[in-house]
């Protein structure tokens, strides 16, 4: 009998591309294998070049996604990609990723409180009312 995608050679280890799909770290198993190939995943410090590298629980994986880079530490190996917390107990995530400042991209503009900045026609009538509601010009005469 042939070995398939859906048979593993070595008992209690598992492809890494499928593991990482497995995991929900990406949205199909060609991306993770792309990655894989491309050499963007280190597996216990190694770089990975073939998606077919095996795992195990106890290694560490380290690659980027997005712009974080994830250290990962398999715990099982799954069966299925099955629902967010299954998939969340088959890895410990040893960096997990930092809230991102809004001002990292120089691009973009800067976050502002409501309320800070010029009034609002809203506002503006408010104030004049607060102010009597006449011209300031003509009352200081």
């Amino acid at each position: 009998m042939s070995n398939t995608d859906t048979e593993d050679s070595t008992p209690g280890r598992l492809r890494i591309d499928k593991w990482l799909w497995y995991a929900r770290f990406f949205k199909t198993r060609s991306l993770a294998a792309k990655l894989c190939n491309d050499g963007g995943v280190r597996l216990s410090g190694a770089v990975v070049t073939k998606a077919h590298a095996a795992v195990k629980p106890g290694d560490v994986l380290t690659f980027a996604q997005g712009r974080h880079i994830r250290v990962i530490k398999v715990v099982a190996l799954g069966t299925r990609r099955g629902p967010a917390p299954e998939a969340q107990a088959l890895y410990e995530d040893l960096a997990p990723p930092v809230a991102e400042e809004r001002l990292q991209d120089p691009y973009r503009a800067p976050f502002q409180q409501p309320g800070a900045g010029r009034p609002t026609k809203r506002d503006r009538r408010a104030i004049d009312a607060l102010h009597g509601g006449g011209d300031l010009q003509n009352e200081t005469d």
